[in-house]
């Protein structure tokens, strides 16, 4: 992986040193979540404890994922050919261009995340096939992503894109103000532009545990979490229009199989959509 390193390194302009080990990252906990091995003793230790107090948070990342997948085949289906990925986390296959170019081989990719160690393998695994980038940036900085040198190689803003916010904005606060970041990446996006979106929910679980969990993050994380409503998350979608079936549980949202009973999908404690500008 050095000269993987190294490239994403020069390109961005942080060093090894920058990288931090000893703090929980919410993408390297994800990666835990999935069963990836690309994380560290502080991420697996504050995973285990929110596992503990929410089980269910690995069958709601493995959830987002197939969501994922299916939404990315449904955007480039309906014509999309560029897409921003952003929150991308530690790569696991099949990422975001793999899926894409199943069904449309010529999509391009910006990849963006804050953690600087998925940049250490976005040469290898995200960007190596060509016509993909990786954007070492954080979403509070949304005019700084939109106008980086790799995005901009890679996007046009002149023709539609696809926006994918994928569990990260529960890791952007109202004092953040995530609904002014949210439209800062939209207002440019062109007409025929969609919003691919996925965010955690205490809708449909009245688990004690969503404390201990929003605890264990806000305290000793490198981000805050914050659940929202469906009401509250519907409001990210202003300005576009959600597709069938709107804003829904992860699971119920355009199932390519069996869809898990009523009581299996209190497991599920997400909420996905995708909408057209």
């Amino acid at each position: 992986m050095t000269n993987e390193t190294e490239k994403s390194v020069s390109e961005t302009g942080f060093s090894p040193e920058q990288i931090d080990t000893t703090r929980p990252h919410p993408a390297r906990m994800y990666d835990y979540y999935l069963g990836g091995k690309d994380n560290y003793e502080a991420d697996r230790d504050a995973a285990d404890r929110i596992l503990s107090a929410l089980p269910d948070v690995g069958v709601t990342a493995r959830s987002n994922r197939d969501f994922m997948h299916r939404a990315v085949r449904t955007v480039v289906g309906n014509g999309i050919r560029q897409i921003i990925d952003i929150g991308t986390g530690i790569p696991t296959s099949p990422n975001t261009h793999e899926v894409a170019r199943q069904v449309a081989p010529d999509v391009r990719v910006a990849y963006v995340d804050n953690d600087p160690i998925v940049s250490t393998y976005a040469g290898a695994k995200l960007t190596n096939s060509g016509n993909a980038g990786f954007v070492l940036a954080d979403i509070r900085d949304p005019k700084g992503i939109l106008d980086h040198p790799v995005t901009r190689e890679l996007i046009d803003f002149d023709q539609p894109v696809a926006l994918m916010l994928l569990a990260v904005l529960h890791f952007v606060t109202d004092e953040e103000d995530a609904a002014g970041i949210v439209r800062t990446l939209t207002e440019r996006l062109p007409a025929g532009s969609y919003l691919v979106l996925s965010h955690g929910t205490a809708d449909f679980n009245d688990n004690q545990g969503f404390g201990q969990v929003a605890k264990v993050y806000n305290e000793e994380s490198t981000a805050s979490a914050q659940w929202r409503t469906g009401k509250e998350i519907s409001a990210f979608f202003e300005g576009f229009e959600l597709l069938e079936p709107g804003l829904v549980q992860l699971p119920l949202w355009r199932p390519d199989g069996p869809v898990p009973t009523a009581g299996e999908l209190t497991r599920h404690m997400g909420y996905g959509g995708v909408a057209v500008k």
